[in-house]
């Protein structure tokens, strides 16, 4: 599992590189795009919200990703104030360019199995996908926990956490 996510990190940065981005807007591109596909429009505050990203730090993406072409801002006509995300249609061609390589041999690798047999990794990944998230809330916590011990000279007997007596 370490192997694959190291890979997947690894194949992140290569795509960003192909697609003239920096990780972090390729992440924000791509819930961009999950969100467009599921017929919903972003605001800048909802994709800070699901990249944690601060608003200042999601309009410098932003900015990046409207200059490289990829996507537009446009005012939401109930409320001036608000800016909705919209990809451009030419940005999902290129993304679908870059990725397809990945896509056809997984493509390929899903042909070789059975309907039931997919539906049992689906559910495998959808599960460890969910114990994951679980797992990484649990570390944010738990290094809040021994910065905020950190600070006050607490020692929690956590390497790394408070002050030695």
């Amino acid at each position: 599992m370490d192997r694959m996510i190291a890979t997947a990190q690894f194949g992140q940065q290569d795509i960003a590189r192909a697609l003239g981005l920096n990780v972090t807007d390729v992440t924000c591109l791509g819930f961009l795009i999950e969100a467009s596909m599921a017929g919903e429009s972003l605001v800048a505050g909802d994709l800070a919200e699901r990249a944690r990203l601060t608003t200042g730090a999601v309009t410098g993406v932003l900015n990046r990703l409207e200059k490289a072409g990829y996507v537009r801002r446009q005012s939401d006509p109930q409320d001036r104030r608000r800016v909705h995300v919209v990809v451009e249609e030419r940005a999902q061609a290129r993304i679908l360019e870059v990725y397809s390589p990945l896509y056809e041999r997984l493509a390929a690798l899903f042909a070789a199995y059975e309907a039931d047999e997919l539906g049992v990794l689906t559910d495998w990944f959808t599960q460890a996908r969910d114990l994951f998230l679980e797992a990484l809330e649990e570390i944010r916590q738990g290094a809040g926990s021994i910065r905020a011990a950190a600070a006050t000279g607490e020692d929690d007997g956590a390497v790394g956490g408070g002050r030695r007596t």
